[in-house]
């Protein structure tokens, strides 16, 4: 892995005349409007990019946007992996990966999930504190490369505290409603039945989706400080079990955008 990463990242240098990021940003659900205030000096089609996947789903354009935002140089994935397309969990985080050896030392994270919290709405914004990994698996399975991190990396602040406060603080400057929660992530693709909402509620969760801990966990063994935000698009409340379907949790996560993209940015701006 570590020549696949070496080899990727002298490509994207040449490419990008060394371009050297401070802050990495995955565009999931509810931040793809955030591409529209990047100043692009580079963009990047993932199927230009040696070992790099390509996205399948619905929603996520593929490419990796170099630029400025909020004063800082960030790299952007417009589109991100997931493990339920079929890629390991190696291929889902290499993009991590690669952004580390790249210079980024901040990754921002954002997804859409089903909110199991009774005190939440379709639309909330939660801010991640915290997650729980239900994958059947982990990115750090296997021999471990010392070079790109510890064998046993400490999780007990996988989500920057501080970030957590500045956000809050951005969203209260704004009038933006946010909520703060823990977020449990599963492999999918299909949705949780009512008894698994239930389950899921009651082991701590706030909210469930099938993304951002395989890349939270490597961004965290790298070394990097995280940020993750993430929009309520559908009900797991008991009693209040909705029908869901990937168009409505589009919908619902693009009404959202301003403000999701309006917190990232400033946030980015301030860190």
């Amino acid at each position: 892995m570590l020549e696949q990463i070496e080899f990727t990242t002298k490509s994207i240098r040449e490419k990008t005349n060394n371009f050297i990021p401070q802050v990495g940003i995955i565009l999931g659900t509810g931040l793809g409007g955030l591409v529209k205030e990047i100043i692009v000096e580079f963009a990047l089609p993932y199927n230009e990019i040696p070992n790099f996947p390509v996205s399948t789903v619905e929603g996520h354009s593929g490419k990796l946007i170099f630029g400025e935002l909020g004063g800082k140089k960030v790299i952007a994935m417009q589109g991100r992996f997931h493990f339920y397309e079929g890629y390991s969990m190696q291929e889902v985080t290499f993009p991590v990966r690669v952004m580390k050896a790249l210079g980024v030392k901040t990754l921002c994270v954002s997804n859409a999930s089903g909110g199991m919290n009774p005190k939440f709405e379709v639309g909330e914004i939660m801010i991640i504190n915290d997650h729980i990994n239900l994958f059947p698996t982990n990115p750090l399975i296997g021999k471990n490369i010392e070079t790109l991190g510890p064998r046993f990396p400490d999780m007990s602040e996988a989500y920057k505290k501080t970030y957590v406060t500045l956000a809050k603080e951005i969203a209260k400057e704004n009038n933006i409603k946010v909520s703060e929660g823990v977020y449990a992530g599963l492999s999918g693709p299909c949705f949780e039945t009512p008894a698994e909402y239930r389950y899921l509620w009651r082991t701590g969760a706030d909210v469930v989706g099938m993304s951002t801990v395989p890349e939270v966990i490597v961004a965290k063994h790298s070394g990097m400080d995280v940020f993750g935000i993430s929009i309520v698009t559908d009900l797991g409340v008991e009693g209040v079990v909705q029908n869901v379907s990937h168009e409505e949790v589009q919908h619902i996560a693009k009404m959202q955008e301003p403000k999701m993209t309006l917190l990232m940015k400033e946030l980015i701006k301030r860190i």
